[in-house]
């Protein structure tokens, strides 16, 4: 697994990068399917699964594992996801995954095409069926099982692994506000994303996202005060519970219109950091996220009430346009020679697929509005909804291999990709190909081994580069940059599902700024 580190972002001054994401001209670029990079990176999913696999199964050289989750506690707590490259099951960065799949579906839904809509709804049923087996039980969140230390002490399949399945949980004496509500985040974006295909399970979800949501608000504190020898240094809270909590009543009164969540949301604006952190969006830190989608409410006219939140949209939105807020006072994200948005710390992917994915949907909202982003006082300094969508599809191209590298970062992507990723079940032959059991000590040889993975996780997006140089090492035992997440995929799919759905936008609007 890979966390962030926030640092401030040093103001960018390389007049090439401003070229490159907000002037270059399409006909310059690669083409790329966007469709089949959709496909791959739901696929991704399938090879991220613990429990007892579907007979539709598409990625074969996975088979069950981590079937008797839970029993310890004599609860249930088999299925979901492995979050990245190891067997530990942790509910935090799941229910953030599952909340960016439902968000996408629910804004781009229509662009995802009937087959594919319906494969991501299922990627996202994998996850909340599971949230709903951890929140079954009143006043309690099973938040991970597996111990992260003695996993990854080891390098074995999941289909092997010997290493305890302790379960871990957040309860009225042992609190976890900040996983708790992105718990109750998942299960009611999830819940719109049922409400047609099904709605007696989309009630479910919703009603359940409303107990847990209670409880994440009633015993406030940060789950890795509570479990820190557990979860940290995997996924500790570094940014406070507080984010989690508006996120959540943010998601609440998405999908259930009550009024509560809209007085909880303003009440607590200030209490809880609605404007803090704005250059970061992902598992850990909210803020941004919280904004834009809370904007959608003032820009379709619906609720001024929510004002603010539409201006802190806008300061987070310059601070990510290179050369638009420049002078302003609005601090930005730095950007590599060939374009790669980039923050200091591990994984940098799950901050190009997460900021982006915020570009695309702030200017979705923008465009219905017929409005364009303010930058200090309007004039020169404003965006258009379609400079923004520029940056977005420029970070998607660069992951797609339009980089000083031409390579992928998606794995069966393109003609060339990451070979040698850290990813267990890629890396050890499948039980199919070597069915006798490979040892906790065994599979090293195949970490250290030079050779390209024997198993294929088609669609995974890696960590990739994470500095100014735009440098890739294809080697497993560089983790920061070789190990996919399923947090980096999650806001990948809507984005994949838009530019699939309009490939030729860009084009078509590029003289219209």
């Amino acid at each position: 697994m890979a966390r962030p580190v926030s640092t401030p972002a040093k103001a960018i001054a390389v007049a090439v990068v401003v070229l490159v994401l907000l002037a270059a001209s399409p006909a310059a670029l690669a083409l790329h399917d966007y469709g089949d990079a959709l496909h791959k990176s739901i696929l991704f999913f399938e090879g991220q699964r613990s429990g007892r696999l579907p007979p539709d199964q598409r990625l074969r050289w996975r088979q069950d594992s981590g079937i008797h989750d839970g029993a310890e506690a004599g609860v249930d707590l088999t299925g979901g996801y492995y979050d990245a490259g190891d067997n530990v099951k942790f509910g935090f960065p799941m229910a953030f995954t599952a909340t960016l799949m439902s968000w996408g579906l629910i804004d781009f839904g229509r662009s995802f095409g009937a087959r594919e809509e319906a494969a991501a709804r299922e990627a996202v049923r994998w996850a909340t069926d599971y949230l709903m087996k951890a929140t079954a039980t009143p006043g309690t969140v099973y938040v991970q099982v597996g111990d992260a230390s003695r996993d990854h002490a080891c390098w074995e399949r999941p289909e092997d692994m010997d290493t305890p399945r302790t379960v871990y949980k957040v309860d009225a004496a042992h609190p976890g506000s900040d996983v708790a509500a992105e718990t109750a985040a998942a299960l009611a974006a999830g819940s719109i994303v049922f409400r047609d295909a099904d709605p007696a399970y989309s009630e479910r979800l919703l009603d359940r996202a409303v107990a847990v949501f209670a409880f994440a608000d009633a015993h406030r504190g940060a789950y890795s005060g509570s479990l820190r020898d557990a979860v940290c240094p995997c996924y500790c809270d570094y940014s406070g519970y507080q984010d989690e909590l508006l996120w959540g009543a943010a998601w609440l009164h998405r999908a259930s219109r009550r009024r509560e969540y809209r007085e909880y949301i303003k009440r607590n604006e200030v209490a809880l950091g609605a404007s803090d952190a704005i250059n970061e969006f992902g598992w850990d830190n909210k803020h941004a996220g919280i904004n834009v989608l809370i904007s959608k409410e003032v820009l379709m006219g619906k609720d001024e009430y929510f004002r603010s939140f539409r201006e802190n949209a806008d300061d987070f939105i310059c601070g990510l346009l290179p050369g638009i807020s420049s002078g302003s006072g609005h601090p930005q994200i730095d950007y590599s020679p060939g374009g790669l948005l980039f923050k200091v710390g591990n994984s940098n992917m799950q901050h190009v697929t997460s900021l982006s994915f915020l570009l695309l949907a702030y200017s979705n909202y923008l465009s219905h509005a017929g409005a364009r982003v303010s930058c200090g006082g309007g004039g020169a300094s404003a965006a258009s909804p379609v400079q923004l969508r520029r940056v977005a599809k420029r970070q998607v191209d660069y992951i797609l291999g339009d980089n000083p590298l031409r390579m992928s970062y998606m794995v069966g992507y393109g003609p060339r990709y990451p070979l040698r990723i850290h990813h267990r079940a890629s890396s050890l032959p499948s039980v199919a190909a070597h069915p006798a059991r490979i040892g906790c000590k065994a599979g090293a040889a195949y970490y250290a081994s030079p050779a390209p993975n024997p198993n294929l996780l088609v669609g995974a997006v890696v960590g990739g580069p994470s500095n100014s140089t735009d440098a890739f090492p294809d080697a497993r035992a560089v983790f920061q940059q070789s190990e996919p997440t399923t947090y980096i995929n999650a806001p990948l799919l809507g984005l994949l599902a838009y530019f699939s759905a309009h490939p030729d936008l860009e084009a078509a609007q590029l003289g219209r700024d």
